[in-house]
């Protein structure tokens, strides 16, 4: 069954140290995400692609997507003030026979196809899942500076993107939040909110995302230990 992707790509490079969009920046000879879009392209299970982006970075995506080798439609999607906004604004641009979609940060520029592949067939069997790995650090939760707890590491995962709805159910999980004021962080926290179950999936200790320089470094160490620099669109 067909699915659908949409990229948050609204986000800027002030943590970066960049006074651009970080998504135009180079790794590897490439923009950041060109990587996303080509492990997009590479996955099979995905029909169309949706780009949510500011207008002032219009020009530099659209120069990303024509110089793309690619048999799925690519579509800009104007984003909103917030990243719920934009993932709002991509659902209601989805195609009107759209009932599965993926949500995947640009940023996450390393997430293989073999996953977005993956994530696609979870959508065979929940209404909404995660992808996420364990967490491998001890955590402390703190307040002013004094630690208070220390949850068990058993039931701690690090959410990562892509995340997966049937669409109607996460618009109208949008929806409500509209109507009630609420304000989240990724959307699965808003079918949490409404009372829907949200499985995992097993990402990739690899699938970082790139906010800093130093994410930067790691990102262009983990494509060199690949043993390639490109994207593989033989799946």
């Amino acid at each position: 069954m067909s699915c659908y992707l949409l990229i948050p790509a609204a986000g800027s490079g002030k943590r970066m140290g960049s006074d651009r969009n970080k998504l135009l920046l180079e790794l590897l000879g490439k923009p950041i995400l060109q990587w996303t879009l080509e492990a997009a392209i590479a996955a099979t299970a995905i029909d169309w692609i949706g780009v949510v982006g500011q207008p002032c970075d219009r020009e530099g995506f659209q120069q990303i997507f024509d110089r793309l080798e690619r048999a799925k439609p690519i579509a800009w999607i104007q984003g909103g003030a917030t990243r719920q906004e934009s993932v709002f604004n991509g659902l209601r641009s989805l195609p009107d026979h759209a009932n599965r979609v993926l949500v995947h940060d640009g940023a996450r520029c390393l997430a293989t196809p073999e996953l977005l592949q993956r994530c696609v067939t979870a959508l065979d069997t929940c209404l909404g899942f995660i992808a996420a790995v364990p967490v491998k650090d001890t955590i402390k939760i703190v307040d002013a500076g004094v630690v208070t707890d220390t949850p068990s590491r058993e039931y701690l995962w690090a959410a990562q993107t892509p995340q997966g709805f049937i669409v109607d159910k996460l618009i109208a999980a949008h929806e409500r939040a509209e109507a009630q004021g609420w304000e989240v962080t990724d959307d699965a926290a808003l079918f949490e909110k409404v009372g829907l179950p949200v499985q995992i999936v097993m990402g990739e200790e690899t699938n970082l995302k790139i906010t800093t320089p130093q994410d930067l470094a790691i990102a262009e160490f983990i494509l060199k230990s690949r043993g390639n620099t490109h994207r593989s669109s033989d799946l």
